[in-house]
């Protein structure tokens, strides 16, 4: 880290960080855990571990301030998101501070995040002036109808670690805007980045109560939270195997779940393509945020022809890719050692078990400046099967596959041949092509020669299959999470005039 950003953080980051239940206070059972930078592995906090008792005292929280929080008209709720999120854009610079301490990711990286998350709190805010319902007519003479939202009630919002600051964004704004009262149970690796936004949005008037936040490991803090019978909504990003609990688990009491889950996202190269832009676009795709996006672009599906010169080309980026903390740096380190151990595993199982081989990297970083952080080599691994462990699960890392394909028919069939549905990315020069992989592709965003990820405030965000259970964030549809449609029906009586 650069001598300035590191100075501004060790002055940002405190060296406790606390839940905000009814303002700021430690854990009941008097229990912290070691916060950890991704970079040098130094602890840079100690933070309140929750537990069951932490969690309910959050939930009371919420149910306490639900009913006044609900009758605030939504125009107002959208006030407090824009002065909050003008606070955010005030205070930029110090919010980026937090979130590259806590990441590891460089400033520049961590200000494109924020204001990815000031983008989405106006957009949000704008949304208080819309809330659209809609009128219609009614078979029933002298009667007309009109749908209108309705807050859903309590709800646990549970985000991961790896863009912390919009996660937040994109679960606490749309949520308090619906007149929803909100836990949030941030990573256990990004505690001070949520803490930072909810003092943010206290400081602009959000009322006591409304917003809570909860630290801890999930099945200590997180798991109360979803077997609470008094939360009516959770909405939770992260890995699919803690999905399919809460739904089970949440499902069972008819609570409403919101879910993404991640992806393993294809990109396709076709014969046509435009290889450097092809090679840009993979790069971005596979090892921007050290691979740690549900979006990444971890299956890269090659057309024969073109395929030992895309390679080429991509291995030879690849080898003068930097990696570091600071502006000039491509991407980071991962987010903890358990997750850095888990990458490296995913990598030598596949090598070990099912034949593949490494092109370039498969290692931890040992030299000087990177063996006491949490750097993993960008991979890129060959010959997996399609059926291969490498080639099905997330690794959630800078490891990516290459794939050879025949032809186009071979190319969309390799992209569908996956449990997750998340984003795909064709790169082609016929609009053809690009019109009938985006009819055929299974996946619930599509880019046409661009990278796997890239979502924006106003468009909805989601995927199919195990990338989810069928819910969009972002956009007005993240609205639907967050509240309930009821119909109401008015009746007149022209007599009485």
């Amino acid at each position: 880290m650069e001598a300035s950003a590191r100075g501004e953080a060790a002055m940002t980051y405190p060296s406790d960080v606390l839940h905000w239940i009814g303002g700021e206070r430690a854990s009941a059972s008097g229990e912290t855990y070691d916060k950890k930078s991704p970079h040098d592995g130094m602890t840079i906090a100690r933070v309140a571990r929750g537990r069951a008792e932490d969690a309910r005292l959050a939930v009371d929280t919420a149910v306490a301030a639900f009913e006044a929080w609900a009758r605030t008209p939504v125009v107002t709720r959208g006030e407090l998101i824009r002065r909050a999120t003008m606070l955010l854009m005030e205070r930029r610079d110090e919010a980026a501070a937090i979130v590259s301490s806590e990441t590891g990711k460089s400033r520049k990286d961590a200000v494109g995040e924020v204001g990815a998350a000031i983008e989405m709190g106006f957009f949000v805010a704008g949304e208080g002036r819309r809330f659209y319902g809609r009128t219609s007519t009614s078979a029933v003479a002298n009667r007309w109808a009109m749908t209108v939202r309705q807050p859903v009630g309590p709800a646990a919002l549970i985000i991961a670690a790896n863009t912390p600051i919009a996660n937040v964004a994109w679960k606490v704004f749309p949520a308090l805007l619906c007149g929803d009262t909100a836990v949030l149970k941030p990573s256990e690796d990004t505690p001070e980045t949520a803490m930072f936004l909810c003092r943010l949005l206290y400081e602009a008037g959000l009322p006591e109560g409304v917003l809570s936040v909860l630290h801890g490991m999930g099945t200590e803090a997180g798991a109360p939270l979803v077997e609470d019978e008094r939360v009516r909504l959770v909405s939770f990003t992260g890995s699919v195997p803690v999905g399919r609990w809460i739904q089970r688990t949440a499902g069972e009491r008819l609570a409403k779940v919101c879910l993404e889950l991640g992806g393993k996202n294809p990109l396709v190269v076709c014969d046509d393509a435009d290889l450097d832009q092809a090679v840009d676009a993979a790069v971005l795709s596979a090892f921007s945020n050290a691979g740690q996006r549900c979006a990444s672009g971890s299956r890269l599906v090659i057309f024969d022809s073109v395929y030992d010169d895309f390679r080429g080309r991509f291995l030879e980026r690849i080898g003068s890719l930097r990696l570091g903390p600071d502006d000039d740096d491509d991407l980071g380190p991962v987010i903890n050692e358990r997750q850095l151990k888990s990458i490296l595993g995913a990598v030598e199982r596949a090598t070990q078990e099912d034949g593949v081989t490494v092109a370039i990297g498969g290692t931890r970083l040992t030299d000087p400046a990177h063996a006491r952080g949490y750097y993993v080599a960008p991979t890129v691994l060959e010959n997996a099967r399609a059926d291969a462990s490498i080639s099905r699960d997330e690794v959630f890392g800078p490891v990516t596959c290459l794939y050879r394909v025949r032809d186009f028919d071979h190319a969309i069939k390799m992209a569908n041949d996956t449990q997750f549905g998340l984003t795909a990315a064709i790169h082609t020069n016929s609009i053809h092509r690009a019109e009938v992989f985006r009819e055929r592709v299974r996946s619930g965003v599509v880019s046409i020669n661009g990278p796997t990820y890239g979502s924006e405030p106003h468009m909805p965000f989601g995927g199919l299959k195990d990338s989810g259970n069928g819910f969009r964030e972002a956009g007005t549809e993240a609205l639907d999470v967050y509240s309930d449609w009821k119909t109401v029906y008015v009746k007149h009586d022209p007599d009485q005039i």
